[in-house]
């Protein structure tokens, strides 16, 4: 009986220790980048001018991130994002200009299936925004710095076990804006 119980004990810390080494395959560094579209719509912009009923832009945006996988379920992750220029023009000859980037701490969850994972991230966007008005008349400008809440939700590929390729969805709470949201696509290697 006793022989069967130290048996057992031996076979569950083989199991433990098992378990453990993959948790830490799981876990540490990894680093990367994308690249994708920003688009931005204001439907009511009154507080600028009565004359402008709306603002709807898109263009290329990228980032890029590092982070630290806690196990094959939870992230800590930073980011520089770069939302580009979208402009539209708001009064015939006059076009608005609006360049946003900044810093972004993302908590990340995933759910991986196979070489497949379902991911979901949460965090903050620290920003800075500058707005440019260009007509006949001359160009005028100004730039604020503010912070919003923004989420992610995607899919992504793990090749060659280091190599990670991400489709992401990315919504932006911007105070001034209807819709603000990015499509992206990326990639990171996984230390």
């Amino acid at each position: 009986m006793m022989k069967h119980g130290i048996t057992a004990a031996l076979l569950l810390a083989g199991l433990a220790a098992a378990a453990g080494a993959q948790a830490d395959e799981d876990a540490g560094f990894y680093a990367g980048g994308g690249v994708g579209t920003f688009d931005v719509q204001i439907d009511d912009v009154d507080d600028v001018t009565t004359e402008i009923e709306r603002y709807d832009s898109d263009d290329t945006a990228w980032k890029a991130f590092a982070g630290w996988r806690a196990n094959k379920f939870l992230a800590l992750e930073l980011a520089y994002v770069n939302l580009g220029s979208p402009d539209d023009e708001i009064l015939p000859d006059t076009t608005l200009t609006i360049e946003t980037d900044g810093f972004a701490p993302y908590v990340v969850g995933t759910i991986p299936i196979g070489w497949f994972e379902a991911f979901a991230k949460a965090g903050y966007y620290w920003y800075e925004i500058d707005a440019r008005i260009s007509s006949p008349l001359g160009t005028a400008s100004d730039s604020d710095s503010d912070s919003t809440f923004t989420w992610t939700a995607g899919v992504g590929l793990n090749i060659f076990e280091r190599v990670n390729i991400r489709l992401e969805y990315e919504q932006f709470d911007f105070d001034t804006a209807d819709d603000s949201e990015a499509l992206w696509l990326t990639g990171a290697l996984r230390f």
